[in-house]
């Protein structure tokens, strides 16, 4: 709470002076420490402050009364948004808060139905961003009320399965400025709507069509488009060559495009597309062609401003590599996931010319050595993530060059590879600036070499330990003392941990992401540390934790109520202790519940209707779809929650 403004020292800063502090704050934590200060730092805060996240919807009278500035109202971590919703936003609030407002995240908000979507709409006139991505019963109705904000620059519409060409109409015709638009997984879109949308809205700069229905027509009506920049097409199975062959020829301002997991299109058409835009900054072309091919490297050696190029999953040669190297010194990301052919030489080659490459993708490039890894790192100073997945050739001589010549590595994925151990850790320990590491299936690290990494890489915010069957407590007490910025943690299958290793993640206060798959060894004490320590926590994975007791799981739903994602698949809670979980469990809105041998049909009836109205995923097993009473289940999906059977 904060104090009255006592202190003499006060008088002297004036607020431009105090705004200048806060401006320089790092993190929310941070924040939340100055507004507590006192009256006059809580006022500074509000006027301040441009962004809200709300996390529980009742807040949200009293937080805009006090911030009428904000720019970005962000309510996608809401248990749930409906128009009730709305009418606590509208209901005895001034809309100071609404004139500014610029930016609006509804994102997973499918109980929010068109009247609710309309007012709010309408209240906020100056709204330039809106996401209602994966909003799955959102249609055409509640696409009709996102088109009368006229302003609006920035749609992003993903996984809105019911919109069709009626409501992509509406959008066209009331939001003609719109410059960028993501319509991914918009099934029901086809070709007839996305020319009326290039029609209408003339100024898009960034359109994402992934995994539509759409054809050849629809890229002949895009090409028409001149301010269009970038273009993602990710899995359009029903676009070829022709297809590209209209791209080739439109589009002049093109600088960025997605063509992945295209099955229909050849290295033809993606090089009649290079011929007309030799200004291409970045492809996307993984998994997309069997070959790099001569027609691709053609077009190549005129495009000398090239920065990215992801060709994951095509066979490529020595010559490939030459020509990249020749004309494409610009390169900072290339992407040869699955790539055969990729060879120690080839890489030397692309190394040696692009020194100002930032991202290097080699998952599964299973001849290389670390012959690679020594031209990359000596050669790539600025390297900021590797992906080496699977190279299981990979040793600690690898690591000790990455530790003394990476020393602005930030990702680094070891996963799967078997010759890592500790010895290659303490060398890695060289590269303090590693924010992540993936050391999943990595059998030869043991604590020793975990320890290495926790004393001196202390930016770490995301570790993956799975199936390193090597390490115990030991280590997870080196990651709590060393580690302090861990938000994600993944040691499942580390069969060795136990209620003394998981106390130890109790002191990490930033962890948000924690997954704990079938630790046999740890019990409801253990759960317990875990529950009252992580203040953060909002997704947790106790799958097959089968010794886990009642009294770790009452302690969960009595300290963690913001918790949003939580698996329980195959644990040990009773019908008193899932009743507790998801009934004090406030926010949470996805829950996986198979197979819970202690749970009776009545406790899961019980338990389902305690958070049915937040609830927006459950995961259950197949036979109670015939057990669960059908008012149970209909109520379930009326609110929105989507039921998967397994």
């Amino acid at each position: 709470m904060e104090q009255e403004d006592s202190s003499p020292i006060l008088s002297l800063l004036t607020d431009d002076l105090l705004l200048r502090v806060l401006n320089n704050l790092p993190g929310e934590s941070d924040r939340k420490t100055f507004r507590s200060v006192c009256k006059t730092f809580l006022r500074l805060d509000s006027i301040h402050r441009t962004s809200l996240r709300i996390l529980r919807t009742e807040f949200l009278p009293t937080l805009l009364r006090r911030y009428q500035r904000i720019e970005s109202l962000d309510l996608s971590v809401c248990p749930r948004i409906d128009d009730g919703t709305v009418a606590i936003l509208m209901g005895g609030v001034s809309f100071g808060w609404s004139q500014s407002l610029r930016t609006l995240i509804l994102s997973r908000s499918s109980g929010l139905r068109s009247g609710g979507l309309e007012r709010l709409i309408r209240v906020c006139p100056n709204l330039e961003i809106i996401d209602v991505s994966y909003s799955c019963d959102f249609g055409d109705r509640e696409v009709a009320a996102l088109s009368f904000s006229s302003s609006l620059k920035d749609l992003k519409m993903d996984k809105c399965l019911a919109v069709t060409d009626v409501g992509l109409a509406k959008i066209a015709v009331g939001c003609s400025n719109l410059e960028r638009f993501s319509l991914k997984w918009c099934f029901k879109i086809t070709d007839l709507g996305i020319d009326l949308l290039t029609k209408k809205c003339f100024k898009l700069k960034y359109l994402d069509i992934s995994y539509l229905k759409v054809t050849n027509h629809s890229l002949m009506s895009i090409a028409s488009l001149q301010r269009l920049e970038v273009l993602a097409m990710v899995a359009s199975n029903f676009v070829d060559d022709e297809g590209l062959h209209h791209l080739g020829n439109g589009c002049p301002s093109l600088q960025i495009l997605d063509l992945s997991r295209c099955d229909k299109i050849s290295t033809f058409g993606l090089s009649s597309v290079m011929r007309g835009h030799h200004g291409l900054l970045q492809i996307y072309a993984a998994y997309s062609f069997f070959e790099f091919s001569t027609s691709i490297l053609n077009q190549v050696k005129n495009m000398r401003n090239l920065k990215t190029i992801r060709i994951d999953g095509a066979r490529i040669n020595e010559a490939s590599f030459e020509i990249l190297a020749t004309n494409c010194k610009s390169l900072v990301e290339v992407g040869l996931s699955k790539c055969k052919g990729v060879t120690d030489s080839g890489l030397r080659l692309l190394a040696e010319a692009c020194s100002s490459l930032r991202h290097v993708n080699l998952t599964c490039c299973n001849s290389i050595t670390d012959l690679s890894i020594i031209s990359i790192s000596q050669f790539c100073k600025g390297l900021l993530i590797l992906q080496l997945e699977a190279c299981i050739l990979i040793s600690y001589t690898s690591l000790r060059c990455l530790g003394v010549c990476s020393s602005q590595l930030k990702e680094l994925d070891l996963t799967d590879c078997s010759g890592v151990n500790d010895t290659g850790l303490r060398f890695l320990s060289g590269c303090s600036q590693l924010a992540c590491l993936k050391l999943g299936l990595c059998t030869n690290i043991s604590d020793e070499g975990l320890s290495y990494i926790a004393s001196k890489c202390r930016h770490i915010h995301e570790l993956d330990l799975y199936r390193c069957t090597g390490i115990g407590d030991g280590g997870l007490a080196a990651i709590s003392t060393g580690c302090k910025k861990m938000k994600k943690l993944n040691i499942s299958y580390c069969y060795e941990v136990t209620d003394e290793g998981i106390k130890w993640l109790g002191y990490l206060e930033e962890l948000s992401d924690l997954e704990l798959r079938n630790l046999v060894k740890v019990t409801g004490s253990g759960l317990a540390a875990i529950a009252s320590g992580c203040k953060k926590l909002s997704d947790l994975d106790l799958k097959s934790c089968i010794n886990i007791q009642d009294s770790g799981f009452w302690a969960l739903a009595y300290y963690r109520v913001n918790l949003r994602q939580i698996n329980l698949s195959h644990c040990g809670i009773s019908d008193a202790g899932l009743c507790m979980v998801l009934g004090n469990l406030t926010r949470l809105q996805d829950a996986k519940l198979v197979n819970l041998r202690n749970v009776t049909v009545q406790g899961y009836e019980l338990s389902l209707r305690a958070c049915c109205a937040r609830l927006k995923k459950v995961k259950l097993l197949a036979n109670l779809s015939f057990q669960l009473s059908h008012e149970l289940q209909d109520t379930l999906r009326i609110r929105g929650c989507r039921i998967r059977w397994d």
